[in-house]
């Protein structure tokens, strides 16, 4: 493998490893928070690219428009959802919790047929993302994906920050290490749950929305991210979001090169990644917080 190879892999893994980690980040802060196995975040994602699928003839070129359109729209699903449905998990076991939940899977699924039919389709990329850069020789790498990349970086700096400089932040990091306490001083638990859902599926629905352009749109695409997800954050230690990142990022290297050296085995080297590090870490690699 030469250089100009190794490096494209290796952003082709950054770039996967942020996207997963934008999924993972509120699911770690679902089920750290929250106490609720959710089954369906994966279908955050798969709704967030539908949307990009949507969204992006009647945005053109204004590409970050939409994005941040399609956030806040997911942000008020979300809170909507948590109002209607998951506050009515809280206190269950996690055997009601997965039943429920992969029920939703299933109506997400038929609501996505119904509208938007069955067939694969395709997000254009906004032209002033277009074209590749040079990485020596005649090897380029697409434009687009270096802006995914960035995008993924902008906002996982912004959560740190809202994480450790915000009221909010504070209030997250309380209701993950003591909840009961959090509601003893006066913080409404409720809102602060709607509030973290809502966060966690604008950020499952962006990384959808980021990854539409750079591969197709279709049916059950959800499915294999909720599972690589869950993976993330057993490894990075469930309600931490830094050991979110870095496990993500684990993965996306593990699983690129994976593909390139161990073609025949790629499908296993993730899931002896996790089972190394339980053995070592048994709580993962973090505890909570950032």
């Amino acid at each position: 493998m030469d250089i100009s190879t190794f490096l494209v892999q290796c952003l082709n893994s950054v770039q996967y490893g942020l996207l997963l980690f934008l999924v993972a980040s509120g699911l770690t802060l679902i089920f750290g928070i929250m106490g609720v196995i959710n089954l369906a975040h994966g279908s955050f994602y798969m709704i967030g690219a539908y949307m990009a699928y949507v969204l992006a003839p009647l945005f053109g070129d204004n590409f970050i428009t939409m994005l941040l359109a399609g956030m806040l729209l997911s942000a008020i699903f979300g809170f909507l959802l948590e109002w209607v449905f998951f506050s009515f998990l809280y206190g269950r076991d996690h055997l009601q919790q997965v039943l429920m939940t992969y029920a939703l899977i299933l109506v997400f699924e038929e609501l996505r047929s119904i509208l938007v039919g069955n067939e694969v389709h395709g997000v254009k990329a906004p032209e002033w993302l277009s074209g590749g850069v040079s990485l020596g020789g005649v090897m380029t790498y697409p434009v687009y994906n270096l802006f995914a990349s960035s995008a993924c970086l902008v906002v996982a700096f912004a959560l740190y920050w809202v994480v450790n400089r915000t009221r909010l932040g504070m209030m997250i990091r309380a209701g993950a290490s003591n909840r009961d306490m959090t509601r003893g001083l006066g913080i409404n638990i409720r809102l602060l749950y709607r509030a973290v859902f809502a966060g966690g599926v604008a950020l499952a629905a962006l990384a959808g929305m980021i990854a539409a352009p750079a591969a197709s749109v279709y049916p059950g695409m959800g499915g294999s991210v909720l599972i690589m997800c869950f993976v993330v954050v057993v490894i990075g230690g469930i309600g931490s979001i830094s050991g979110a990142l870095i496990a993500a990022l684990l993965v996306g290297f593990v699983d690129t090169f994976g593909k390139v050296f161990f073609a025949q085995l790629a499908g296993i080297g993730v899931y002896v990644l996790m089972a190394v590090i339980l053995i070592w870490r048994p709580q993962g690699l973090r505890n909570k917080g950032f």
